[in-house]
């Protein structure tokens, strides 16, 4: 295997690479082949899966967002991702735009109107009076709770595991070297590879997935826009032009590509942003911030520890739990990319950066899009809310529709939208590589990252293939378990590092290059 890498021109761990690979390739094949029984397989696994570890799902995520509140302000707060004179890379509005744009910037543009709206139609507890007041607050509190500080903790857990262990203990940027206390050299063994390549599916197929929805989410804005149809060639072909500008990006490298991308779509998004805000209710939008974030953090302990035990009504399993597997995915592939652009800063201003900038932004994104959709439902008998219930990736231009320049802004969310899931490819790539890489400084030849943008986009087009939206949600609730699993193993390996550092405060340590 290493010879014919090596004949291609390649320059990665064959094992990882190779059968990471296969079991892709493998996939795609099947389920072309058994398209209906694998996706009946993937949607009964997905119920049973969420039936029996909701409540670990729920119980797990708040541990990661406590931990990391503790381990920012400990005694550990003040060590350095690197060397102790290193300094960051990336300015503060550079990084943030960076980790943004691979983050979450996808999920914002898709639920920014469709969740507040479906909550507010649908309250997720049944104990308020739909399309109320207070069903509208409870909806609010229910969005900033998904896709706030407890998505930013899933995120930011393994991001610090893999920043501390390959900028301050010079290991390689792989899943694998954060349990380096656990395991010991054998992370250079099967053992390794094994974790590995578990990472490097996770990381695909929680991209593809979110591909997934992004294509759902362009083809239902072209049809609103254009005689275009929804349908699975449109999207097949809108897959394949993402990953076309994908393929350009990676070829352009981390600098010209994703930096460049990245901060173009903040610009064009926070512009539509301002847009709402301008045009829309402003003094309503401006007041809801306000008060929306007040009622977030005091709903958040409740929320953090609710099950829905006694009702067992199934909303959670459906919504809750399924972001949760979700994000989960992506955790490896945003973990690493952050930390690949976070040396230099310390464990506290890492941990307060991840955490509270984007979730500071998401609560304006979402109290902005989603209470301006609320005034404009309530003015219009539930028409907004009656499209999102039937057809959730409309939902933003349904909205957009009730603004001056229709056409020209929904046009630019558009083009936010293929921007944003560009990146996501762009990094994922990149990060998939690292995953399969041999060493932290490597810089592995372009087309390594070129054949895993292609792989993406296939995965992506394989899962809509059986079953479009309902299709990719059950794939990425089987597959995210073990990386939750995982997450609750980082905690336990990054203890045991931070401790071993404080017992030896004498610097870094450098690994010498270990070609597996």
């Amino acid at each position: 295997m290493q010879h014919l890498l090596q004949r291609l021109g390649l320059r990665t761990n064959p094992v990882v690479f190779g059968v990471s690979a296969l079991l892709t390739l493998v996939f795609v094949a099947v389920t072309i082949a058994f398209t209906e029984t694998v996706g009946e397989t993937f949607a009964t696994a997905s119920v049973a899966l969420l039936d029996a570890t909701g409540w670990f799902y729920i119980l797990g995520v708040t541990t990661f967002l406590v931990f990391l509140s503790w381990v920012a302000f400990s005694r550990y707060g003040h060590l350095r991702l690197g060397q102790d004179d290193d300094r960051p890379e990336y300015s503060n509005p550079v990084w943030f735009g960076m980790l943004f744009a691979a983050g979450i910037g996808t999920i914002l543009m898709f639920w920014g109107v469709a969740e507040p709206m479906s909550h507010f139609a649908e309250p997720p507890m049944g104990d308020v009076e739909p399309r109320s007041v207070e069903a509208a607050t409870e909806a609010m509190s229910f969005a900033l709770y998904h896709f706030g500080l407890h998505t930013w903790s899933i995120f930011g857990l393994p991001a610090l595991g893999f920043a501390f262990f390959a900028h301050r203990r010079g290991l390689p940027m792989r899943v694998s070297s954060v349990l380096h206390p656990l395991l010991g050299d054998r992370i250079q063994g099967p053992a390794g590879w094994a974790i590995d390549i578990l990472a490097v599916i996770g990381t695909l197929f929680g991209v593809a997935v979110s591909l997934g929805l992004g294509t759902l989410q362009i083809n239902s804005g072209l049809a609103y826009l254009t005689p275009l149809e929804e349908a699975p060639i449109v999207q097949f072909g809108l897959i394949g032009i993402i990953t076309v500008i994908a393929v350009i990006s990676v070829a352009l490298g981390l600098d010209r590509g994703i930096r460049r991308l990245s901060n173009v779509n903040i610009g064009l998004a926070v512009g539509l942003l301002l847009f709402v805000i301008v045009v829309g209710p402003t003094l309503l939008l401006l007041r809801g911030i306000v008060q929306s974030t007040g009622n977030y953090l005091t709903s958040l302990p409740f929320l953090a520890f609710w099950t829905d035990a006694l009702e067992d009504t199934g909303w959670q399993r459906n919504w809750t739990v399924f972001y949760w597997a979700w994000t989960i995915t992506w955790a490896p592939f945003v973990g690493i990319f952050i930390a690949r652009i976070s040396k230099g800063r310390t464990i506290k201003e890492f941990v307060l950066g991840v955490l509270l900038t984007p979730t500071a932004f998401t609560i304006i994104w979402f109290s902005t899009f989603g209470l301006a959709a609320i005034d404009l439902d309530l003015q219009q008998d539930g028409a907004i809310a009656e499209a999102v219930l039937e057809d959730v990736p409309v939902s933003l231009f349904v909205f957009l529709e009730n603004f001056p320049l229709a056409g020209f802004v929904s046009g630019l969310a558009v083009l936010i939208v293929v921007i944003f899931f560009t990146t996501s490819s762009d990094s994922a790539s990149l990060v998939v590589d690292m995953q399969c890489s041999s060493d932290v400084t490597d810089d592995p030849p372009t087309r390594q990252r070129v054949f895993w943008a292609l792989v993406e986009g296939t995965i992506a087009a394989t899962l809509l293939a059986i079953g479009g939206l309902e299709a990719l949600q059950d794939v990425i609730t089987v597959l995210g378990f073990p990386f939750f699993a995982l997450g609750l193993v980082i905690i336990w390996s990054l203890l045991r590092g931070l401790r071993e550092e404080s017992l030896e405060p004498v610097g870094p340590r450098r690994r010498p290059r270990t070609d597996a």
